[in-house]
């Protein structure tokens, strides 16, 4: 059986639909993070705080200053965001918060843009947060427009990923810190050209329930950043800490809310969900892995 690529536009319309339909059901169940959780301790089961924590973890990891900590130079913290695929906004709403700057966050879903508003104003964060329906390979943002460039859990949507990279280099500030975590397949070992017949198979069968194009490693982002001149090029895999996520949000699909949920919001949803079994299948395999690439734009040429 094989699975036909879809178009760039085929990609677009299927992405904004899956999300208009799914994310009213996904924020009832799980709330406003629309991503994985950070599992340390692994058999943690505060899986809401374990979303939030992942921002927290992630933003650590990437050296952006602690604003709680007094030894933190206020001019090193950030002041505007874009987040780039930014669900209903939790991150955006979170960072803003947390670090007092303005956040823009973009999506190809007007569900979610209009959702991501309507949290901001109920959180009086709507003189700092906004969010719109745009595409990230098309950003409807001047050049060197953020010292922050957050993009979580939306990398693997895109069809072409020199031009995603392009995107997120144009719009930071020379200075500014690019953060991508994001599903990504293995590494190919030396002396390999590709993945398996059998792992090319289980991704097609994702994409198709995800609209997903074809994937790339991390090892493909570094080398495109690189090209681009980035600094402080650094990587991690947390598939690790991740891992208890999926079984987490299968079972949370099992109780009557979330079956009678997912009945109502049509035929996609449900085959997203019957997805994460072979998300699992994956990260199980070591073929999926959960990927944290971050970077510096240079501040001269």
């Amino acid at each position: 059986l094989t699975y036909k690529e879809r178009s760039r536009e085929d990609l677009k319309i299927g992405i904004a639909g899956f999300y208009d339909r799914s994310s009213q059901l996904w924020e009832e169940v799980w709330g406003e993070h629309m991503h994985h959780g950070y599992y340390i301790p692994a058999d943690r089961t505060d899986h809401k705080q374990a979303q939030i924590d992942l921002i927290d973890e992630v933003l650590q990891w990437s050296g952006i200053p602690d604003p709680s900590d007094p030894n933190t130079d206020p001019s090193t913290l950030p002041t505007k965001c874009v987040d780039v695929g930014c669900g209903i906004g939790g991150s955006s709403r979170h960072i803003a918060h947390k670090y007092g700057c303005t956040a823009n966050g973009i999506t190809l879903s007007p569900y979610q843009a209009k959702r991501g508003n309507e949290l901001a104003k109920e959180r009086n964060l709507d003189s700092q947060c906004h969010f719109q329906v745009a595409d990230a390979l098309d950003q409807p943002f001047e050049d060197e427009s953020f010292d922050l460039v957050w993009s979580l859990e939306s990398g693997e949507h895109m069809p072409d990923k020199e031009q995603f990279i392009n995107e997120l280099f144009r719009v930071a500030l020379p200075g500014g810190r690019i953060i991508i975590v994001t599903w990504c397949h293995r590494d190919l070992e030396e002396g390999e050209v590709r993945l398996t017949k059998k792992e090319d198979k289980l991704l097609a069968k994702i994409n198709r329930a995800y609209y997903l194009p074809r994937w790339c490693s991390v090892d493909d982002y570094v080398k495109l950043l690189e090209g681009k001149g980035a600094v402080d090029v650094r990587r991690e895999d947390w598939s690790y800490i991740i891992a208890p996520f999926w079984k987490a949000v299968i079972k949370s699909s099992l109780n009557l809310k979330s079956v009678v949920g997912l009945l109502k919001s049509g035929f996609s949803t449900q085959r997203g969900a019957y997805a994460m079994l072979l998300m699992l299948r994956g990260f199980d395999k070591g073929l999926i892995k959960f990927g944290l690439i971050t970077c510096t734009k240079p501040t001269s040429d």
